[in-house]
């Protein structure tokens, strides 16, 4: 899409929407539909417009649109961004992309099959909760093939990471970077700076366990 600046400003100059900003004018998925659909939810009970969140956020008015129709997919470092704007967190707003258990259930035993889950596609992987409905903790299976670090997560809750194949470069920020491989796990408290990678863009697999927010809990 183009603009073009009236002569008043100049003339005639052609302005291009970056790129960052497009996103399929089709919805990707009923998942990115449902999550779009809560987020705009979200927003609405507190009484923000988008210009708002996006400016809470960071992130551009056309792509939480976009997002909110469930015309495209966040990060999951916009996804923080975002649950953090609304009170909320990025496990709340993944797990309503997929059904979750009968309040009726809350409580029993429940198996998740490999291909259920509610699930968010990244450009170089997933991740899906492995539990449904209300949980003392949430679990999640990552995979991923990025090699570029991107921003640091930091949340309030404490987190446990255990790497099931593949080696991850993980950033601690003050505490340093440690490389780790098949098997290895590491813990890190509430409020610590962290992002991870692939060393050489081969496919890590990561559970991740985090711990329910105090007020959630």
């Amino acid at each position: 899409m183009l603009f073009v600046l009236p002569s008043w400003l100049g003339g005639a100059v052609a302005v291009t929407v970056k790129e960052a900003d497009r996103a399929s004018s089709r919805v990707v998925d009923e998942q990115a539909e449902r999550v779009g659909a809560r987020i705009r939810e979200l927003r609405r009970s507190r009484g923000l417009t988008l210009v708002q969140l996006a400016g809470r956020t960071g992130l551009s008015h056309p792509f939480l649109s976009q997002l909110e129709r469930g015309h495209t997919r966040p990060s999951m470092v916009s996804l923080d961004r975002i649950a953090k704007a609304l009170g909320t967190t990025q496990v709340e707003l993944i797990a309503a992309g997929a059904p979750g258990l009968p309040d009726a259930q809350i409580g029993r035993p429940d198996v998740l099959r490999a291909g259920e889950g509610a699930r968010n596609q990244l450009p170089n992987g997933e991740v899906r909760l492995l539990t449904r409905g209300r949980r003392a903790f949430d679990p999640i299976e990552w995979t991923g093939t990025n090699t570029e670090f991107g921003d640091y997560f930091r949340h309030a809750e404490d987190e446990f990471v255990y790497v099931v194949s593949g080696a991850l470069l993980l950033d601690l920020e003050t505490d340093g970077t440690v490389r780790l491989g098949a098997g290895d796990s590491v813990y890190y408290p509430g409020d610590t700076a962290h992002r991870w990678c692939s060393p050489d863009g081969s496919p890590f697999h990561l559970v991740v366990v985090k711990q329910k927010p105090l007020d959630n809990a």
